[in-house]
């Protein structure tokens, strides 16, 4: 989790789009986008591990979230919430990472292994300082990750901890000689080892993870991956580089210029969205809001476009070939809490506004691939922009959920580019690009195209070509809702939901699509 210190600059951003929607557009409609989508590089995808996701011990992420309630009567396995594992292997989660944040950098690996009655308490003083059990630790934590089938993403405590533990977390989980870590492991339960690949350096080691200047954390880093050891049962670890604060160029630059490549294998940035656009007094309402507000928010989310463009161009200067991954592994929209509840558990509702600018930020990501192959949305239950909430034995689905169902067809498919100029969008005397958009091509050979448009009042239409494609039919859904500011609760658990959308035909050889005001659409022509 992130204390950011400063905010991202506004900058000119450019989008390929294309869209337009369903339904009958309102009157005032603009005139049609002409959109082209380009065959691109068969080498080049979109990775997977962009639709991942961020499991914190913050507020009812773990606790009450994915880890059961002694007394819950809801499904599970052990105390692991089926539900909750069922809805995410839904939309296919490609990694998730654990234990924070924050959080990581005070948390003891020691302490959350062996007979649970004996694990040693906590205090979590970065979130509503509660009492932390362990009672969910390594183990439990990687047997979620198996019932999801995801791959483990774990943060090692660099600012509070050793290099001997971070060396000892690998050793237990990914040894299989009979050391005394080694027994240990299979003493708790679990005689191979876990093959974990995925490590993280430290946490915002700029911030919660220390307060580290970038020469200092970089000298840090070193010693620690010196010591992050390839185990023969686990080969290829992945180390990966706590990295900058929105748009802290000189932090990537030093990471970049000091670190050895083959040091590395991804680098990290969190950037968040945030509705007023500050950090001190109100972040804004997550359900009460006009649409000056909604505007303002859209708009400090396509900040994302500049912050990875610069963060990209400064790697490029190092690694011209793009070995080091650029993970987003701290994104979201981030409001204050919901009015009655812990401050410290950064509980929020989620709008279809949410819903948009997760569309918006994945687009970006899409588009950024050659660069962004990871990124971790926060979180997944309970928290901040959550893609599950939870009220006791009961849970729903947010925009935000149906959103990642839209959009996981993009994994791993081959990135298509798209060109097109966008109408604008204006509030006011401001503006901001109504229409972004990102496609790909699946392995049968099926082409994706992902549509937002952020103008609440005006419909887009649309007209495509397609490079290189051939396709005979197109289908589509949609997610949209009457207001901008429609929600989901335990009441009404489908009141933002997807639909079939029936606004895309195919006109000659083009595509043509209508797309409606506030919507996201995402079309499949084969």
């Amino acid at each position: 989790m992130n204390f950011p210190k400063r905010l991202a600059a506004v900058a000119t951003l450019s989008f390929a789009v294309s869209t337009a929607a369903s339904a009958q557009p309102k009157e005032g409609a603009s005139q049609t986008v002409q959109m082209t989508v380009q065959a691109g590089d068969p080498k080049l995808q979109i990775s997977k591990h962009i639709y991942g996701h961020f499991a914190e011990h913050l507020g009812r992420c773990i606790y009450g979230g994915f880890w059961a309630d002694k007394d819950s009567k809801a499904p599970q396995q052990g105390r692991i919430r089926m539900d909750i594992v069922e809805a995410l292997k839904k939309i296919k989660v490609p990694n998730l990472r654990w234990p924070g944040g924050c959080f990581a950098d005070t948390y003891h690996w020691r302490d959350g292994v062996g007979p649970t009655a004996q694990r040693p308490k906590m205090l979590n003083m970065w979130w509503g300082n509660n009492l932390e059990d362990n009672s969910f630790g390594t183990h439990e934590f990687l047997e979620l990750c198996n019932l999801l089938g995801t791959e483990p993403y774990l943060a090692a405590n660099v600012g509070s901890g050793t290099v001997q533990e971070m060396a000892g977390w690998m050793e237990y989980l990914n040894s299989n000689d009979d050391t005394p870590l080694v027994l240990e492991r299979r003493k708790n339960g679990h005689p191979e080892p876990y093959k974990v690949t995925w490590w993280g350096i430290g946490n915002e080691s700029w911030g919660c993870g220390g307060n580290m200047t970038a020469e200092y954390y970089t000298d840090v880093y070193k010693r620690y991956a010196t010591f992050a050891h390839n185990y023969p049962a686990s080969p290829g670890l992945k180390k990966i580089v706590s990295g900058a604060n929105g748009d802290d160029a000189h932090w990537t630059e030093t990471c970049m210029k000091n670190i050895p490549l083959n040091q590395m294998w991804g680098l990290t940035l969190h950037q968040y969205t945030l509705p007023t656009g500050s950090w001190t007094g109100s972040k804004g309402s997550a359900t009460n809001f006009d649409e000056a507000q909604y505007f303002n928010t859209l708009k400090n989310c396509l900040k994302m476009e500049a912050v990875v463009t610069k963060h990209a161009a400064i790697m490029d200067k190092y690694d011209k070939d793009k070995k080091v991954a650029l993970l987003v592994d701290e994104w979201g929209v981030w409001t204050d809490v919901e009015p009655g509840t812990n401050p410290g558990f950064l509980y929020q509702q989620n709008t279809l506004r949410d819903a948009l600018v997760a569309g918006t930020t994945l687009n970006i990501f899409n588009n950024h691939c050659d660069r962004v192959r990871g990124a971790n949305l926060a979180q997944a239950v309970n928290v901040l922009q959550a893609v599950i909430l939870t009220e006791k034995d009961k849970m729903l689905l947010t925009p935000t959920y149906h959103l990642f169902d839209l959009y996981q067809v993009h994994q791993d498919a081959q990135y298509l580019p798209l060109q097109f100029s966008s109408p604008d969008y204006a509030v006011g005397n401001d503006k901001i690009p109504a229409l972004n958009a990102s496609a790909s091509k699946d392995a049968k050979g099926a082409v994706h195209i992902s549509l937002v448009n952020l103008d609440p009042n005006k419909a887009l239409k649309l007209e495509t070509a397609l490079a290189g494609v051939s396709w005979k039919n197109v289908t589509g859904r949609i997610l949209t809702s009457a207001k901008i500011n429609d929600y989901n609760t335990f009441d009404k658990p489908n009141n933002v939901k997807l639909a079939v959308f029936s606004g895309a035909k195919k006109r000659g050889d083009k595509l043509a699509v209508e797309l409606p005001p506030k919507s996201v659409v995402v079309l499949e022509l084969k």
